[in-house]
């Protein structure tokens, strides 16, 4: 019952994020008026903030299914949810155990590092955890404590010290320091970061595009995102059909109405999130400071990826459609070489997508956003080849991991299982020995 309470809790990050807000208040010996105001507003905006995310997914739910129907291509399908949904029937036990031994090493690690950050995106860490219990059963570990502790030293080194590569990046996209990135793309947003910083011009930000007078209600986000996503959706539905889209997506609605229903449903997703996103940075920020003297001197919160949505909406669809464009093209490539064929999940290339284009465009403006999105994109369409022979029975399924930080991190560590046990072993140890010297060798934080 105390692990399924635990589990639980991890599972729901606005009650996690909530009861870390009052944490933080209560160290601080602010008021119980204070305690309770500011655990709600922040447990009331991450729902507000999931909430909205789960209006974006639903309306991109049809888009997905429209793209497959009407280019007629059948394979695996990234999805977090859905592979980690079929592994955890397997792995449930030993995945929650690890997910608790790897919060207990990220707030170690934050503690006794250089590395000062909480990672707080609780299903991330279950999807973590859950790739990690796939790769160490698989390798011929069981399902004992010795794998809880191993699993656990990986995943909470892991998500410790990728929030430290985006923190540059950050610092530039938020102006400040105070919040640092909590998702499972941090790698591939990393990367998109530097590649838009060597390649390219910091001058022609993505959120500098000259509207004229006229045409100036184009600068309100809900606006321009609707009509955006509207020409995309209609595109879409007729090359899908009307046929199809009546018959099974829309209930017998119009196929032209459903398509401009579901682009306005997609614009009110992106406002509901912004409005989340408000609520919580005045919330978690604040009270996080009585956690960061207290307890974990200097930390900061690592939260979702619509966090820094609000900084660059015009990144945001321009991040989408390249990573989108990019994962088809990719799809085709496969198709022409005879491999597996990585069928883009729309869901993914939009949030990694997106962030991607707000890494590229702080150093690299309109031409980074749109290589640094391409640059994730590669690698969330092509990489999912190489994990799949390293997840077991897993491979099995119609789906697989999505995010830099299942793929790359998995395929290292399923790679060294293949060499056995010890080598398994030796490289987790060593992963974290290298990341505590590396902090041992870390100069004060520099900017980007």
């Amino acid at each position: 019952m105390i692990q399924n309470l635990f589990v639980s809790i991890v599972q729901t990050p606005a009650l996690l994020v909530g009861l870390l807000a009052v944490l933080g208040l209560i160290l601080q010996h602010k008021k119980t008026t204070q305690v309770i105001q500011g655990g709600i507003k922040t447990f009331a905006g991450f729902l507000i903030l999931t909430g909205g995310a789960g209006i974006l997914v639903n309306s991109l739910d049809p888009f997905a299914k429209m793209f497959q129907f009407s280019l007629g291509v059948q394979g695996v399908v990234p999805s977090n949810e859905a592979v980690v949904a079929i592994a955890l029937v397997d792995y449930g036990s030993v995945t929650a155990m690890i997910m608790f031994v790897g919060m207990l090493v990220n707030i170690a690690l934050a503690r006794f590092t250089k590395f000062k950050y909480i990672f707080l995106t609780g299903q991330a860490m279950l999807y973590v955890s859950c790739l990690t219990a796939v790769i160490l059963v698989s390798a011929g570990f069981g399902n004992g404590l010795f794998t809880i502790l191993l699993g656990g030293l990986f995943e909470g080194t892991l998500l410790t010290v990728t929030p430290a590569l985006c923190q540059p990046f950050m610092r530039v996209i938020t102006g400040g320091d105070t919040v640092a990135m909590g998702h499972t793309g941090n790698i591939g947003y990393a990367l998109a970061g530097w590649c838009g910083k060597w390649f390219g011009n910091k001058e022609h930000s993505t959120e500098d595009i000259n509207v004229p007078k006229s045409m100036s209600f184009l600068r309100d986000s809900t606006v321009s995102i609707t009509i955006v996503m509207a020409i995309v959706y209609v595109i879409l539905a007729l090359m899908t059909g009307q046929q199809f889209v009546e018959e099974n997506l829309s209930k017998g609605t119009n196929y032209i109405i459903y398509a401009i229903v579901q682009a306005g449903t997609f614009a009110a997703g992106f406002a509901v999130v912004l409005q989340g996103v408000r609520m919580i940075l005045a919330e978690i920020v604040p009270a996080f400071q009585g956690i960061a003297m207290k307890l974990v001197p200097n930390s900061k919160p690592a939260l979702d990826v619509p966090i820094i949505f609000p900084y660059a909406p015009n990144a945001v669809l321009l991040g989408f459609f390249v990573s989108f464009i990019v994962g088809t093209l990719s799809m085709f490539g496969m198709v022409a070489l005879g491999t597996v064929v990585i069928i883009p999940g729309v869901v993914g290339h939009f949030f990694c997508g997106a962030a991607a284009a707000i890494y590229g465009n702080a150093k690299g403006g309109r031409r980074g956003a749109i290589i640094g999105a391409a640059v994730n994109s590669l690698l969330i369409s092509w990489l999912p080849l190489f994990i799949l022979p390293v997840l077991g029975n897993l491979s099995l399924a119609s789906s697989t991991f999505a995010d830099t930080d299942y793929l790359i991190p998995g395929i290292i560590l399923g790679n060294i299982g293949a060499l056995g046990e010890t080598a398994l072993l030796v490289g987790i140890i060593g992963f974290t020995v290298l990341v505590c010297l590396a902090s041992k060798l870390m100069k004060e934080p520099e900017k980007a």
